[in-house]
């Protein structure tokens, strides 16, 4: 299941990139454009820019602005900086690969052959699916909502 951390993440990635190119946006106008409790964007903040997803811009004119172009950055690689691998089982993970505790025979096991295509299709998925699909998903939805209140 996708955490809350990781939906605020998506909201505030979201946010700023609805921003002209390198216009810093203050936290506190992030938070409250995502509707994200500002304590818990600034631990976000710091995660993502850890990861060059975001920048941070000090000064009078400061803030933050994304740290890539949208159409380079995947919501696989926020989900994974927010919660931690993709799989649901440590088994099926490519990044975070673990023997399940209590596993006989991990290579006839039938729940980790299910689990691994999910692994695989959510991958997929995600990893194919960036900032600037949803952008444009987002611009879409405004216009049609235009047009259903004229």
């Amino acid at each position: 299941m996708l955490s809350q951390k990781a939906r605020y993440a998506l909201r505030a990635l979201l946010v700023l990139g609805t921003q002209p190119s390198g216009e810093p946006v203050l936290i506190a106008d992030i938070a409250e454009r995502a509707d994200v409790p500002r304590k818990f964007l600034e631990q976000i903040l710091l995660e993502l820019k850890k990861r060059g997803v975001v920048h941070s811009h000090r000064g009078k004119f400061g803030g933050y602005t994304l740290g890539r172009s949208p159409e380079d950055i995947s919501f696989a690689e926020v989900i994974r900086t927010m919660d931690g691998p993709l799989a649901l089982s440590p088994c099926a993970s490519r990044t975070a690969y673990r023997k399940c505790d209590d596993c006989r025979d991990e290579v006839t096991c039938a729940l980790r052959k299910v689990l691994l295509s999910v692994r695989d299709a959510t991958a997929e998925i995600l990893e194919h699916h960036t900032l600037a699909h949803a952008l444009a998903d987002e611009k879409a939805g405004r216009k049609a909502k235009g047009r259903k209140a004229a």
